[in-house]
């Protein structure tokens, strides 16, 4: 055991002393956290606005003011005829239209420039929201035929998706590549062939050079958490166990695929590379982090389903934002030890091989 703390001291020297990794590991969380939590963002904000005015009354006018004065929605016109609207957003003076209809049932029609059709579904969206609610003043005063109710992000703030998809995605780099360079850093400076004629057994050798990573990894895992919830205000409605439960299942998973690429890779370089081709553009494309799986085509969906960030994701978002219990992500959980296990045994073996 002493030996084994040794080998764990030594690679956990090794990662301090090295500043380049110092500021990958913990450089890369913070800035990517505040990236996508400030500047790449989905939320809607200042969305100008038109009113057709050919149909008005008090009821209309109190809705119109309601969209106004929230931050989403800047108004900017009126006119009186939808036609005049539709030439405001052709000359893009405008994002959206208001249309109201004559009569008793005061029906809209939302009109949205759909050049970028998924702004324009949120336009709409948080337009609908803002004008589906009833008047506190005038109980009637509520338009017919808009009826929503959001739940888990009243407020559609795009950092409730993106934290737990920055998790998934700096969790299996971190973990997966550091590992594998780590590894093959020994390889390259010839000093794997010392650690393993040690008395120290290999495969104790392996572990003692992950251990570092897992711990690392929680780590980061904790400041972005606290980032999250303190800085960008993203709720933590589910068990913290459970949160550190699964993620734990997915670092091991990590750090099994991270030794898999260094029984494969040869030099650093190459252990960068098939990380990058490996991971990398998976998790961003395929995990379900930037675009919907559902959205995709039928081949990339099965693509998708062998990309292990794409189930510790949907968990991570039912614990965070649902607050949902061990019941709702027991598939997940299924999916990911499954992954860890195979993972960890090809792994191992192909690493046996190599020795042998």
């Amino acid at each position: 055991m002493k030996q084994f703390l040794s080998f764990v001291i030594k690679e956990a020297r090794h990662i301090v002393r090295d500043k380049r990794t110092m500021l990958i590991l913990f450089g890369m969380p913070v800035a990517l956290m505040l990236i996508f939590g400030f500047a790449i963002t989905n939320d809607v904000k200042n969305v100008r606005t038109v009113v057709v005015t050919s149909h008005t009354d008090p009821a209309t006018r109190r809705i119109v003011d309601r969209l106004a004065a929230s931050e989403y929605f800047t108004l900017v016109a009126t006119v009186p005829t939808p036609a005049d609207a539709e030439h405001l957003i052709r000359n893009q003076q405008a994002d959206l239209a208001l249309i109201p209809s004559g009569g008793p049932a005061r029906q809209w029609q939302i009109m949205v420039d759909g050049a970028d059709p998924n702004m324009a579904q949120q336009w709409a969206t948080y337009a609908q929201t803002i004008m589906s609610q009833p008047d506190r003043t005038v109980a009637t005063h509520r338009p017919e035929g808009l009826s929503m109710r959001l739940l888990y992000n009243p407020q559609m703030r795009s950092a409730y998706n993106f934290v737990p998809a920055i998790m998934g995605m700096l969790l299996i780099l971190v973990c997966a590549m550091m590992t594998s360079v780590s590894i093959v850093r020994e390889k390259e400076r010839g000093t794997m062939e010392v650690l393993l004629v040690s008395p120290v057994r290999p495969l104790m050798i392996i572990i003692a050079k992950a251990v570092p990573y897992l711990v690392l990894a929680f780590v980061i895992l904790i400041t972005i958490l606290l980032l999250g919830r303190f800085v960008l205000g993203v709720p933590l409605n589910g068990s913290l166990a459970l949160i550190f439960g699964i993620s734990t299942i997915y670092i091991l998973m990590a750090l099994s695929l991270g030794l898999l690429i260094s029984s494969v890779a040869q030099t650093q370089l190459m252990a960068l590379l098939l990380s990058a081709m490996v991971l990398l553009m998976p998790v961003v494309m395929l995990s379900g982090m930037l675009f919907p799986v559902e959205s995709m085509p039928t081949v990339l969906r099965w693509l998708s389903a062998i990309v292990p960030p794409r189930y510790y994701i949907a968990a991570m978002r039912k614990l965070m934002i649902m607050g949902v219990g061990p019941a709702e992500v027991a598939r997940e959980v299924a999916i990911l030890s499954a992954m860890t296990l195979v993972l960890l045994a090809v792994a191992l073996k192909k690493f046996k091989q190599r020795l042998e």
